[in-house]
Formats: C-alpha cells, structure tokens, sequence
C-alpha cells in the first residue's frame, strides 16, 4: 500500500486536535533534538494548535553545538518560542555524587550514563509543562517523539523518552517521517540528518548494528531483509519487551 503523507499528516492533526479538546487541555512541550522527529512533531503540534501553544525545549548534555543550531532553525520555521536548558552541570555534578560512593570506572558507567541524560532531559520537560502550565492558566502536555523503528527494537529509555503525554509519530517508520516532514515543510538540513542519539558520539544505526530501512521492512515483511538483520532485529525486540509492559501482581479473590 503506497504511503499518502498528505492524508496521514492531516490525520494526525485531528488526532491532536481532537484529545485537546476532549481532554480540556491547550499546549505542547517538545524536546527539540534537531533532528527529523521533534522537527516533524514540532510542525504537527504547530499546525494543529497553533505555534502560540507550543514551546520547545534544548536541552544539550555535553552535545554537540550543531544540534542546538539545528533546533534554533525549526523553532524559526515554525515561530514558536525555544528556550534552552544545559543540563550538563546537573550531569557532572550527579557523576561527582556517584564518585562519592565508589570509584566506578568509566567502562562500568558507560551504559548507566547514556540512559542518566534522557531521564534528566525528560523530568525537565516535565518541569517546564507544570511550570508554563503555571505561568500561561492552560495544561501543557509532554509530546512524544518516537517513531515506530526505535520503538519496534527497543532504541529508548525506560523512564527517559518513553515518558510522555501524547505520541503523534509512533506508528510510522522512519521514512514514513521524512515523508511527513516534506509535507510539513520541515527544514531539509533537519529532515534529512543522519540520525543519532547525541549521547554515545555513534550514529543511531551504528548502536543497532541495523539500518532503519531493514527494521521498516522487517515490520511490513520479515521475509525482506537477509537473515543476518532479521537475526539482529528479533535479538533487540525480545531482549526490550520489559521495557513495553510494567508486570503487576493482582491479588486473586
């Protein structure tokens, strides 16, 4: 079935537009990475509710300057306020906490590390929604911008980017979201970034050891990617489920 962002963008923006209004709530608070997905979140969030009910954050963590260079361009795209929020003296200053329990080394932190910076990133947001909510008299939501790929093999963090209000983007591929973003008329330095994290100085496909591509064709038919990536996707999918559903024990009566 040929993919008609046209129709599916304007799908997304009812979608939107529909939960505020039955939910009685009024704005957006978006991470900006500077890449394709909080750009093509920010332009859905911009087009359904109007870039006067939408605030970005930056929230760099010992980041490259260019990612915030490249969310000040979508922010001015798309004219809503972007405020940026360093969050690395907070991370130093945690590390210099743990240091004070043991000396772990930096091959022992490496992984606990990576996963601190999304969880600082999203309690902030989450700040600043019940700070502007506040501020403005209207409900601020946290916006989700995952897309299906990352999700389908597990390329988040449990309490860091998982956490979120509303999730516009999730059920669509990578390219799926550049074809959004064109039809939103995201930035094409933004929509077309190699995709990386901004935490392990590695590229996203990189980490996975599978290009997005192979992932988007092992959802629609796992008989179209070679053995070796369907080998690699089913690995990184079995070994995140834990991080899909909490497990809770209910009393039986």
């Amino acid at each position: 079935m040929t993919f008609n962002a046209k129709e599916e963008k304007q799908k997304i923006i009812t979608f939107i537009r529909d939960y505020y209004q039955k939910n009685h709530v009024d704005g957006a608070i978006i991470g900006i990475s500077g890449g394709k997905d909080s750009g093509v979140v920010a332009g859905l969030f911009v087009e359904a509710l109007g870039s006067e009910n939408v605030i970005g954050l930056t929230l760099p963590c010992h980041s490259k300057e260019t990612d915030q260079k490249d969310a000040q361009l979508v922010s001015n795209h798309y004219h809503f306020p972007l405020y940026n929020f360093d969050l690395t003296n907070i991370y130093d200053a945690f590390k210099k906490e743990l240091g004070n329990i043991q000396d772990f080394t930096e091959e022992e932190t490496k992984e606990s590390d990576i996963n601190l910076k999304p969880r600082l990133r999203m309690s902030t947001l989450y700040y600043f929604a019940a700070l502007f909510s506040k501020l403005q008299n209207k409900t601020y939501l946290v916006a989700g911008t995952s897309n299906k790929c990352e999700l389908y093999v597990g390329y988040f963090t449990k309490g860091g980017d998982s956490v979120h209000d509303i999730s516009p983007i999730a059920d669509f591929t990578v390219e799926e979201v550049i074809q959004l973003g064109k039809e939103l008329n995201v930035p094409e330095k933004v929509l077309h970034k190699t995709p990386n994290d901004g935490l392990s100085n590695k590229t996203d496909e990189e980490k996975l050891g599978v290009t997005y591509k192979a992932i988007a064709d092992y959802i629609k038919d796992p008989k179209k990617v070679s053995d070796k990536d369907k080998k690699t996707i089913e690995k990184l999918h079995n070994n995140s489920t834990h991080k899909f559903v909490i497990p809770t024990y209910r009393r039986t009566k």
